[in-house]
């Protein structure tokens, strides 16, 4: 679903339009750039090499050592910079390195653009992709997922929610919604509720959609977009990192799903890296990288789910 809280755009831009600011790191303090990073780097995992996992390691990866990663680093807090603008940081960061440790693998993180990492797999040019996917019917044609966390959409609305929107399909007729390109809200969601508001006599949804979460987020503090539609966990943190220019609009979460690693269809590395999932799910290392990113412990899944 993204993807899901990714802003080192939208620091930069905020700080330029809104605030006045020149610095654009991704850990500074100007608008809607985020909490700073936990202190602690690295993983909160513990890093031994599982050996049933990694035995299941198909040959070529276990030969190569390396498995190379591909991320948006515009999501806090799944994947963003650091305050050097080149360090990829976050969640997706620590639990995919901590997926290498248990295979005994080095992971080589590697910026992409979000709807380019689906189209890269089925190319060849990673192994897997991590950045808060939903596991969506449509998707699982194309690739096969490890699944990881649970989420649902949130929407998020300019500080005051001037038009009393909330996550309500209904009340979203007639209004302009951002969204990142090619995330599930931008080709599912948003789609859906617009024609359930044509079907039912009302104004369709008018779906803005951006390259980056930053973008799709700037739509809402700038005027341009009414509201903007993301997975909720991320886009509450975004919002209270605003420094007040947006917040979380009331409501359920929208159609919550499995968040999920992308990798190639039919990939034989699918077996190693479930292993090594439920593995670091029951040793309790998600637990503590859901807690060291200030996210939610129900986004948790169970062991053996």
């Amino acid at each position: 679903m993204r993807h899901s809280i990714r802003l080192p755009l939208l620091a930069a831009v905020l700080a330029l339009a809104v605030a006045g600011c020149t610095n654009a790191s991704a850990g500074s303090e100007s608008a809607a750039s985020g909490p700073s990073a936990p202190a602690s780097g690295g993983p909160a995992a513990k890093t031994e090499v599982d050996a049933a996992a990694a035995a299941l390691l198909p040959a070529d990866i276990r030969s190569k050592g390396v498995l190379a990663v591909a991320s948006d680093a515009s999501y806090r807090p799944f994947e963003y910079f650091d305050t050097d603008n080149k360090t990829m940081i976050g969640f997706d960061i620590d639990m995919t390195d901590a997926l290498g440790a248990k295979l005994g693998l080095k992971v080589d993180h590697v910026n992409a653009g979000f709807d380019g990492i689906l189209p890269g797999l089925a190319a060849h040019k990673f192994d897997v992709g991590a950045s808060a996917f939903s596991v969506t019917p449509e998707r699982s044609k194309a690739v096969d997922f490890v699944p990881y966390l649970n989420a649902g959409s949130g929407l998020a609305v300019k500080a005051g929610n001037p038009l009393g929107l909330k996550m309500d399909p209904m009340a979203l007729c007639g209004r302009t919604v951002a969204a990142q390109k090619g995330s599930i809200q931008g080709i599912a969601q948003l789609p859906a509720i617009s024609k359930a508001c044509t079907g039912a006599g009302k104004a369709p949804v008018k779906a803005d959609l951006f390259p980056s979460q930053d973008g799709a987020n700037l739509a809402v503090v700038s005027g341009r977009a009414d509201a903007v539609m993301a997975d909720s966990a991320p886009l509450a943190l975004q919002a209270k990192a605003s420094h007040g220019q947006f917040e979380l609009a009331p409501g359920t979460d929208y159609e919550p799903v499995p968040l999920g690693i992308a990798l190639p269809k039919g990939s034989p590395l699918k077996p190693a890296l479930d292993a090594a999932m439920e593995a670091l799910i029951s040793d309790g290392t998600m637990e503590s990288l859901v807690k060291k990113w200030d996210m939610p412990t129900g986004l948790l899944l169970k062991s053996g789910s």
